[in-house]
């Protein structure tokens, strides 16, 4: 465990997930990473369409992946992210070839969606302790956007803390900051703060120390990358103005990247996403809007949908754009969950209830 414990990035971490790979795999025993000529453990740092690159906690090298590897976990809607944790060799040219993937501890991930029948599972990152929701307090302000961030991150099992940016541009900060604040579970921070100078680092410090690992969620032109430069201490991301016309961000960071904080732990830095669909299942959701949930136990019908049933006790206590934005959540993630038969049944009822509406217009028009 010597060269483990040389490697700085997240050690508690590190040696959780591997010892969930060696509780897995009787092939590799305690202390197999000792041995001479035995696997290199690395973090994932970035990963590129045909390579990654991998840290082993002093500098950062490329690598790739085995084919095997990759073929392997892409049969299980898998694949490496930046903040996982491998084992690398070296071949006779000096070349870094990744040949297992530790067990991550968490995951989060999104769902695409082709307007067909395919859901493709995306990851996004791995082994995170804290997901920052960064949003801008300008025209990025959006609380239906905010709780659908605090979903994914909280259905993954990650720490949700919401960072509000641009407070020096608005005059409702404080107000803004209290709305935001109760999509929170309880425990969870938001704060506004204006994300250049120095004062980024000293707030967000209690979540960047050594052992912890940090990611950077929000829409492009939020402020993720000029709040990444803050933490880090120096430039490690381009950043730019927002479109002049409509204030809209401009997609400029295009891959994830893990840097090294300040502070002595982990900050991962990703593009903003332009769609965001969650991946779980309705009762996975239900957990994430307990205050829905547990006031749906004393509706007066089981299957209350809490939109105009006699004896609701959701509708008129949980705010309407609320409700509305978890019914939505709800109707995608059982649409995302369908099976293929499943699929197919329900676009029978579809052209059945579509063939209906045609005959009954056609009669009414003799």
């Amino acid at each position: 465990m010597a060269r483990w414990r040389a490697i700085g990035l997240a050690p508690a971490m590190a040696q959780r997930a591997l010892q969930r790979l060696q509780a897995n795999d009787a092939a590799l025993p305690a202390g197999t990473l000792d041995a001479p000529g035995a696997p290199a453990l690395m973090r994932v740092a970035e990963v590129q369409r045909e390579g990654v690159g991998l840290h082993d906690g002093q500098r950062e090298q490329p690598g790739r992946l085995l084919p095997a590897l990759r073929t392997e976990l892409a049969a299980s809607s898998d694949a490496v992210a930046v903040g996982d944790w491998v084992l690398a060799t070296r071949n006779a040219f000096g070349e870094w070839w990744v040949c297992e993937r530790l067990p991550p501890l968490n995951q989060l991930a999104r769902r695409l969606h082709d307007g067909r029948d395919k859901v493709e599972r995306v990851v996004i990152v791995s082994n995170v302790d804290t997901a920052m929701l960064v949003m801008g307090l300008d025209h990025d302000f959006n609380l239906r956007r905010l709780e659908r961030y605090v979903a994914l991150v909280r259905m993954a099992g990650v720490a949700p803390l919401v960072v509000l940016t641009k407070a020096d541009l608005c005059e409702d900060a404080e107000a803004r900051l209290t709305a935001a604040q109760a999509l929170l579970p309880v425990g969870a921070v938001a704060m506004a703060l204006n994300a250049l100078g120095d004062a980024p680092a000293v707030l967000l410090e209690p979540w960047l120390g050594a052992g912890q690992t940090a990611v950077m969620l929000g829409s492009s032109g939020a402020g993720k990358s000029t709040l990444t430069n803050a933490l880090v201490g120096h430039e490690a991301q381009r950043t730019q103005a927002n479109r002049a016309g409509d204030n809209r961000g401009r997609h400029t960071t295009t891959a994830r990247v893990l840097h090294r904080a300040a502070a002595g732990g982990c900050i991962i830095d990703t593009p903003g996403l332009r769609t965001l669909r969650l991946d779980g299942d309705a009762s996975a959701l239900d957990q994430v809007f307990d205050d829905i949930a547990e006031r749906a136990a004393a509706c007066r019908f089981r299957d209350c949908r809490h939109e105009g049933e006699p004896g609701c006790a959701v509708r008129g206590v949980v705010p309407e754009e609320r409700l509305r934005n978890w019914a939505k959540l709800q109707r995608e993630a059982r649409r995302d969950t369908l099976t293929a038969l499943e699929r197919k049944a329900q676009v029978s009822v579809w052209k059945a209830r579509s063939r209906g509406a045609r005959i009954r217009m056609q009669a009414k028009r003799g």
